[in-house]
């Protein structure tokens, strides 16, 4: 049964390190990985290539209930591919741009139902590290082991522009920064599976706090490590 299967969620904002950490943790454990986030990133392209309007929920709906959307392991252990409809979208699902469509859709109650089921899809045998926004709060409410990662808006605005300098593109600080605030209020105030610490849920701040640092911290929290 799914239920038995151990999850490890980690909930929070855009910088806080979940991908990073959540890599790490999952090669660690040896347990399947779960980036929610490239999933409404993959809907948020796959609805822009189709001409629609983000606006209209229902036509953005029925995009996420047909978009195929695959998960393949990186040759070079790098980030994991991302494939929507058999195209490896890896690169264009990570702008900015795709970062505020996902953040956009993710406000649609039909768009996230439509996902419910994909998620939870990659609850499998020997456990699984899941890494979203709503993770611990609804997806995968029942874990036994939930965290949520923070980090100062300015921190991870400096995180983010460092790694979209390494890939040659050209950001400002400052727009970065004011594009984080703006999501964070937008995913903060969305009525449906607003982001959130979950009630048990154990916080981490980031801010400051090597990777290794909060990779073991996380891992001390899991039974029998």
């Amino acid at each position: 049964m799914t239920a038995a299967v151990p999850v490890l969620t980690l909930d929070g904002p855009s910088g806080s390190g979940k991908g990073t950490i959540s890599r790490l943790l999952a090669a660690r454990l040896g347990w399947h990985l779960l980036d929610s986030g490239a999933l409404y990133r993959a809907v948020g392209y796959a609805a822009a290539l189709a001409g629609i309007e983000l606006t209209d929920a229902d036509a953005v709906t029925r995009c996420a209930a047909r978009t195929r959307i695959d998960f393949r392991d990186a040759a070079d252990g790098d980030q994991t591919r991302v494939l929507v409809n058999g195209v490896d979208v890896s690169a264009e699902i990570r702008t900015e741009t795709c970062g505020a469509a996902a953040s956009a859709i993710a406000a649609i109650p039909g768009v996230r139902a439509a996902l419910l089921a994909k998620q939870r899809g990659f609850r499998r045998p020997p456990g699984l590290v899941a890494d979203g926004r709503d993770m611990g709060t609804v997806v995968f409410a029942d874990a036994a082991t939930k965290v949520f990662l923070t980090a100062s808006a300015a921190e991870r605005a400096r995180r983010r522009h460092k790694q979209l300098k390494d890939k040659g593109l050209k950001v400002t600080l400052a727009d970065l920064l004011r594009e984080i605030e703006a999501r964070d209020t937008r995913d903060a105030q969305r009525a449906v599976a607003p982001l959130i610490p979950a009630p048990d849920a154990v916080v981490v701040d980031t801010t400051g706090v090597t990777v290794e640092v909060v990779v073991e911290r996380i891992l001390a929290l899991l039974p029998g490590h």
